[in-house]
């Protein structure tokens, strides 16, 4: 759960949202990065010396995303998207103008923001991108991002399951760190 509010999954309901154990001072500077057993959720995180509030901004504004994206895999996020609840829908145009609708599932305001892409007019196809901001006692934010695909069918979908493997945790470091540079000096 972050900061004690509860978030919506996809088909779940209200219930509370895991979360990573804090790291203590000294291993939070460091960054981070896990790949769980079964290899299907992979996750980075790090401190960035700027408040949760504007990370946020950048991670929530799709317009913003090109310019931290560390799959190098964004070109575009129309302007006047900003995410404000779950429910809501944005679209990004991917690297080869290939659309996608990005159907929000957990929000809590300058805390917690994850979605599942899809194509358009379509159900999504089973990852979920996560990004966690939890503030500091100093004022900086430890960032938690994960990216989730034990919702995709392998059998089914066998080239995105191929895409969705080569997403690892250096990659989503990458993220955060392109994220912490903005941040850092915005």
């Amino acid at each position: 759960m972050v900061g004690g509010a509860l978030g919506r999954r996809a088909g779940g309901g209200d219930r509370p949202v895991r979360r990573a154990e804090s790291l203590d001072a000294d291993a939070a500077e460091c960054l981070t990065g896990r790949m769980s057993e079964s290899s299907r959720i992979v996750s980075a995180e790090r401190r960035i010396a700027a408040p949760a509030a504007d990370i946020f901004e950048l991670i929530a504004d799709p317009a913003q995303q090109p310019r931290w994206d560390g799959n190098d895999n964004l070109s575009e996020g129309a302007p006047d998207q900003r995410v404000h609840a779950v429910g809501e829908i944005f679209v990004m145009t991917n690297l080869g103008d290939r659309r996608r609708e990005n159907h929000v599932v957990e929000f809590v305001e300058a805390r917690l923001i994850a979605w599942k892409p899809a194509l358009p007019g379509e159900a999504p196809f089973g990852q979920l991108w996560r990004w966690e901001l939890e503030p500091q006692d100093d004022g900086s934010t430890l960032v938690r991002h994960s990216y989730d695909w034990t919702d995709l069918d392998e059998i089914a979908e066998p080239e995105r399951a191929e895409r969705a493997r080569n997403t690892t945790p250096e990659k989503l470091r990458s993220s955060i760190d392109r994220l912490a540079a903005l941040a850092e000096r915005e």
